[in-house]
Order: structure tokens, then sequence, then C-alpha cells
């Protein structure tokens, strides 16, 4: 029996499915960094199921009686010998695959050399106009906007408006550097990189219109939690307050848009409401989940014993 029609509706409910649940779910904000994981883990196999999907399309009928072995062989990876004169449907099994995968990765590619890029022009202009702090560690930018941001990868540096070194006080500036130097640290860009990819492939996908906005929310809050480690949550809360009420107009700011209020209130809410951490096991059960999903496509594809 071709595994075709299992992957694809495989991968719909990954794709349609998955993200309605985990957007109803709690403990992503509890464990924000094992969110991240399990929203990529989705892209993930989804992206899997799609190249099976493809090249089990392609594949003939008879080669799907051959069991494991066959199915392997058919999809360009067994180990036995090659055919010395493969039909278009050989080809097919393997080009369509790889054309998935290839598209996939080279879009997460693109994106990762593009912000490279673009941050490289960045620090050269920061070099031209801001001014090193030797206090805080940041390079200080004349701006009339409050706000703070960071440059990752390759000589990475935090940097805060001068209207933003104003506006707060020592502990919450402390506080917001603090934050910046997180998603430093964690290399936050690489997994915001791939979920901008994996969008831009698909942009009808729930999954994808999803997940680009959840993991960017979710490493701003594993960025709080580092931040809170050494500050009070009132001082980082408060500093966030400031810094989003002064780009947003007078009243508006906590206002609920068409999706929900906004990510700066909704971090808020977490910092200053209480904070339960998640259970062991719900920790040990969605690692394993994250282990196991990319291998599941290939278990629909190629059944043992068949």
């Amino acid at each position: 029996m071709n595994a075709a029609p299992a992957l694809l509706g495989y991968a719909a409910l990954v794709g349609i499915t998955a993200p309605r649940v985990l957007l109803r779910s709690a403990w992503p904000h509890r464990a924000p960094a094992l969110g991240v994981t399990v929203w990529l883990a989705l892209t993930v196999t989804f992206v899997l199921a799609l190249a099976l999907a493809a090249a089990q399309l392609a594949t003939p009928t008879e080669h799907l009686h051959a069991g494991l072995a066959g199915l392997l062989h058919a999809c360009g990876v067994g180990s036995g010998p090659a055919d010395p004169d493969p039909g278009t449907a050989e080809r097919l099994a393997v080009a369509l695959p790889v054309a998935v995968l290839g598209t996939w990765a080279g879009a997460v590619v693109h994106r990762c050399v593009r912000a490279g890029v673009h941050r490289a022009r960045h620090r050269d202009r920061l070099d031209k106009v801001g001014v090193r702090c030797p206090r805080l560690r940041v390079t200080v930018l004349p701006h009339a906007t409050p706000g703070a941001y960071c440059l990752p990868g390759l000589r990475a540096r935090v940097v805060v408006s001068d209207s933003a070194v104003r506006l707060l006080s020592p502990r919450q500036l402390d506080a917001v550097v603090e934050h910046e130097r997180a998603h430093v640290a964690g290399r936050h860009h690489l997994p915001l990189a791939a979920a901008e990819g994996f969008a831009g492939l698909f942009p009808r996908l729930p999954l994808a219109r999803h997940v680009r906005a959840q993991v960017a929310l979710l490493l701003e809050m594993s960025a709080d939690d580092r931040a809170l480690r050494r500050h009070p949550d009132a001082v980082l809360a408060t500093a966030m307050y400031e810094l989003a009420a002064s780009r947003t107009p007078k009243g508006a700011f906590g206002v609920a848009g068409p999706d929900g209020p906004s990510p700066a209130v909704v971090r808020m809410k977490r910092i200053l409401g209480p904070r339960p951490a998640a259970h062991p096991a719900l920790r040990s059960s969605l690692a394993s989940a994250v282990l196991t999903a990319p291998l599941l496509p290939l278990l629909v594809a190629c059944p043992p014993g068949v």
C-alpha cells in the first residue's frame, strides 16, 4: 500500500491541528525554551512528511512490497546495490524529496545570510555614530525613541538609545541590558531564522502563520527569565512598560488587537503573575516527543515488518 495518503494526513495533522493545540496550552509560557524546540520540531517533521510523501507518490507500486529495505532503496538511502538503469519513477523518488528538503534548507540559510549581512552593515553604522559605555558594556545610540536591542552573531553587541538611558532608572537599565545579553548568549537569532524560513515557504499554512510569532515571543520570555535571575520582577516589568509606552499612542497601550494582547502585555503579565515551573514529567514527555517527532514520518513511510 502506498504510504503517501498517510504521510499527507500526518502533515495535515502537524500543519493544521498541532498549532491550535499548542496555542491553547499553558505550558509553553512556563518552559519557553522547550516551547521553542517543540514549535521547530513540528516544522522539521512537517517538511520530512512532505518530502517522503513526494517520494511515495513517485514510486511505482511494485517497489512498495519489498519491505523496509525496498522502500529505503527506492528513496535513495539503501545500502544495497543501485539499479544500474533507474527509471523515471526512481529518479523522481530521489529528486522530489531532495527538492523539498533543499528548498526548506535553502530558505533557512537565506534568512541567516541575509540577516548576517544586515547586521554587519548595521554594526558599521554603529561604529560611526554610537558611543561605547564601559559601565554598561553597551553601545549608546543617539535616538529620540527609547529602545534597546542586540546584534547577535560575530562581534555581537547590545545597543541602547540615549533617550532610554535618560528614561530608565539604573536598575531598570541593567535589567533591560541583561535581557538583551540573554538573546546574544542564547543565539536566539538562529531558531528565529529557522522559523522565518519555514514561514516564508508555507505562508497559508496555520503552522507557518503561527510559528514565527510564537517562537519570537517564547524567545523573549526565555530572555526575560535570565534577566529575572538577577533583577526583581517589578524592575524588569516597569522598564518594559516605560519603553513600550513611549512608543505607543497615549491611551492605546494594553489595548488588545485583532490577534489578542500585544506580546509586551503578555510578557508583563507573565513576569508579574505567578510563574509555576513546568512539571518534570511534562518536560520529559515533551523532550521525548521532540526527539521522536522527526522519526514519525519515516515510520509511516517505512513501517517495520511490511
